[in-house]
């Protein structure tokens, strides 16, 4: 029992330090919408990097592809460390449209683009997404890991099933707390903040856990999942796999499309960036993280099969096995803060950005449009204590999943992820689609991916054999081929023109390609390195052709990241800067380079500039 009451007490004060400095840098600053929803636009990289980890990094993670590399092998990390490419898109082509948009939400977007029609129908997919799928998902995968961690029913004398229920509802009541009256600066902080403590935990737990392989020895520990069933250490996933390796060149490109660049939870941080540079930091920043998760979300499962075997009675329940043999006792209430940290993270954004939504894209549109900030602070915060309720009875029917948590969200997701990304990149990329193409395409698929899913067994007895990340794809462009043809048929009356209206400075952050060139280059290596080329070799720990393949990715690198800054740099400032920047505008460039002058960046000179800008927010200096 004391060390219990230890666990329970090292927790608090952890989880009171984090909110007392979240407190300290949020105090004052949700008084207007701009403060509260948007973090008043003053983000900096840093914390937009940490507040995304934190974000998309939760023990839904934790616990689902831990419990996929224990039952089969890292085919599953494809979610997480292809996802840069998604990354590199929403840095260099979305986000400056976005932030040159002055966007508060990505409905907002939508109705400007297409009608307010379109609005409603994208907030009603987002809302039925996140109270179905993933806030439940998020919340149920949290208590897992607690309920592993402690005895409740014993504790507290009920069954299991009344403890699934009780761990949720103290988790959500807390991390309610958070995104309700804190607002996303609050959000943004304490996600950053818990982030670090992740990535402590993250590394640490790996560490302890080839040392508890290796009988006292981390590197025998290593050598054993490498020589010892390294088939587990694949990532090139077979058709049998949950993931199999052709998906990653279809669907899904297309649903980390839709997560990185336009889910509202996750694009909301970047909104609040506080000039484009800094949001394409944080952005990019986020990428490199990613590529840690085969190391701290997957390996330890790997560890808990060489341990266990197939032995146990839940995937899901791998990761908590491994922290309940490995982790000191003293470290114990650290975890279950960061633990817990990850998990309020997820949904207080989930709720934040759900929120912000409906305050912005429903109730001031539809119902009262002279609201003034404090109405819609106040409205915000009613209905996202009437979504965390309904999240609350929801999440522990989860628990009666057959086939494990991560499979099962993936598949849900697919009802809303694709006709999303759909819509905006048809919508950024044309001008003549009308609203009508993107009403048709979201009934459209919400039919149909059902039917393809599980509607033909359901109501006539068979099966598609086509896997639903290849389904993903399949609709995408299916849908975007509708859009098009009734786009020729029934076009818009006038063309679509993207308007400049930025509230920051769009100058873009000058490493901005170099970087996105390194982190593609790292998500390939990655994919070497847990290969049948690489771990995987079944004949010993590396195969002969490991090192070529790393050499060659290496100079190919090199030569990549020196073209973008003798010449792609200058052209993609000079692309943004003639996207955001007024007509009137007039740009002067020196004749030629002085033999001193070393920096990539020429800065233009503007003669006039718009008067919607103040002195810092100019795209000249």
């Amino acid at each position: 029992m004391g060390g219990i009451w230890f666990t329970l007490l090292s927790c608090a004060f952890f989880m009171g330090l984090v909110a007392w400095i979240s407190y300290l840098k949020t105090k004052g600053g949700n008084e207007d919408s701009k403060g509260y929803f948007l973090a008043g636009r003053g983000l900096t990289g840093g914390f937009i990097a940490g507040s995304l980890l934190l974000t998309n990094l939760s023990a839904e993670q934790l616990v689902g592809l831990n419990g996929q590399a224990y039952r089969t092998n890292l085919s599953n990390m494809a979610w997480e460390v292809t996802s840069a490419f998604a990354i590199v898109v929403m840095a260099l082509y979305l986000l400056p449209k976005y932030l040159g948009g002055s966007f508060t939400t990505l409905p907002e977007f939508l109705s400007k683009r297409f009608d307010e029609g379109v609005r409603r129908y994208t907030v009603i997919l987002f809302m039925l997404g996140y109270i179905l799928v993933t806030i439940p998902s998020m919340l149920y995968s949290g208590a897992l890991a607690v309920l592993q961690m402690f005895d409740v029913p014993d504790l507290f004398g009920i069954s299991y099933i009344q403890s699934i229920w009780l761990v949720i509802w103290i988790i959500g009541i807390i991390g309610a707390v958070y995104a309700i009256f804190g607002g996303l600066k609050a959000v943004a902080v304490s996600d950053t903040l818990n982030g670090i403590g992740l990535l402590i935990i993250g590394i640490l737990v790996p560490i302890l856990g080839f040392i508890a392989l290796g009988n006292g020895n981390m590197l025998d520990g290593m050598k054993e999942i490498t020589t010892s069933n390294p088939e587990k250490l694949n990532a090139i996933g077979s058709k049998e796999d949950s993931v199999p390796f052709g998906t990653i060149f279809t669907g899904m490109i297309f649903a980390n499309l839709f997560y990185w660049a336009s889910n509202q939870y996750v694009i909301q941080r970047t909104l609040g960036a506080k000039n484009l540079a800094e949001g394409q930091k944080g952005v990019i920043l986020s990428g490199f993280y990613k590529l840690l998760i085969p190391l701290f979300m997957m390996i330890p499962g790997v560890i808990v099969f060489h341990q266990y075997g197939d032995s146990l009675k839940s995937v899901d329940l791998a990761y908590p096995t491994l922290i309940a043999d490995v982790l000191p006792a003293y470290l114990s209430g650290f975890f279950l803060a960061v633990l817990l940290g990850a998990v309020f993270s997820s949904f207080n954004s989930l709720l934040n950005s759900a929120a912000t939504m409906f305050a912005l894209d429903i109730y001031k549109v539809q119902f009262n449009p002279k609201a003034d900030d404090k109405k819609l602070i106040s409205v915000s915060k009613l209905f996202g204590t009437l979504l965390a309720v309904v999240a609350l009875f929801v999440s522990p029917l989860l628990m009666y999943a057959p086939d494990g948590l991560w499979d099962l969200i993936r598949k849900f997701t697919g009802f809303f992820n694709i006709p999303i990304i759909t819509i905006v990149l048809v919508g950024l990329l044309s001008k003549f689609v009308p609203a009508t193409a993107a009403k048709v395409v979201i009934i459209f698929h919400v039919i149909t991916y059902y039917m393809l899913v599980w509607g033909t067994n359901h109501l006539f007895g068979f099966t598609v054999d086509i896997h639903f990340i290849h389904i993903y794809a399949i609709l995408f462009f299916i849908e975007v081929f509708m859009m098009l043809i009734i786009g020729m048929i029934k076009p818009r009356e006038e063309a679509y023109i993207y308007k400049t209206e930025a509230s920051v400075n769009m100058m873009p952050w000058k490493y901005t390609i170099p970087t996105s060139i390194i982190l593609l280059s790292l998500v390939c290596a990655t994919y070497i390195v847990f290969s049948p080329i690489g771990l995987a070799y079944a004949e010993g720990i590396v195969s002969p052709g490991f090192l070529p393949a790393v050499i060659g990715l290496f100079i190919v690198t090199a030569i990549l990241v020196a073209a973008s800054l003798k010449h792609w740099n200058r052209k993609y400032e000079d692309y943004l800067t003639k996207e955001h920047t007024r007509k009137t505008f007039k740009l002067r460039r020196p004749n030629r380079l002085s033999n001193k002058l070393n920096p990539v960046y020429i800065k233009y000179k503007l003669k006039t500039y718009s008067p919607k800008l103040n002195k810092d927010q100019q795209l000249y200096e």
